[in-house]
Formats: C-alpha cells, sequence, structure tokens
C-alpha cells in the first residue's frame, strides 16, 4: 500500500498546494468528492481517462492516512 503514495504529489504552485495526482492538475479532494457525491469509480475513470484505479486508491490511501504522511513545521 505505501507504493500508493508515489501517485501524490504537492507542490505549491499547482492548485496552491493540495495534494493532487501527479502529473495533473486533480486534487485528490476532488477526487474524495466526488465519491462521496456518488460517483462511481467506472464513472470517474470515464469522466477522466487520465486516471487509473490506482490513482483512486491512491487518492483514499493518502486521506485515510494523511495525519502520517503530512509534517507539521512549527513557526
Amino acid at each position: 500500500m505505501n507504493q500508493l503514495i508515489e501517485f501524490i504529489s504537492i507542490n505549491p504552485e499547482i492548485r496552491f498546494g493540495k495534494p493532487c495526482i501527479v502529473n495533473t492538475r486533480i486534487a485528490v479532494s476532488d477526487i474524495l468528492n466526488w465519491l462521496a457525491s456518488g460517483m462511481t469509480q467506472e464513472e470517474i475513470l470515464n469522466d477522466y481517462p487520465v486516471l487509473t484505479i490506482k490513482h483512486i486508491q491512491a487518492a483514499l490511501y493518502f486521506a485515510a492516512n494523511r495525519e502520517t504522511l503530512i509534517k507539521f513545521v512549527a513557526a
């Protein structure tokens, strides 16, 4: 499962630093919102052919484990 994190990137110049699928501007939150709104994985993949099932799994993995993946820097 840890290899799924390789599909996620955080770049302050893309989508204001939101976690995104690598080489896209599709944010993890976009995928989560689509799933929460009732879209199936198949519908997402049809609407966004750049995505794969691994990307959706990576978004879910990232969201489920975000507190262990994000480091906070004290000001």
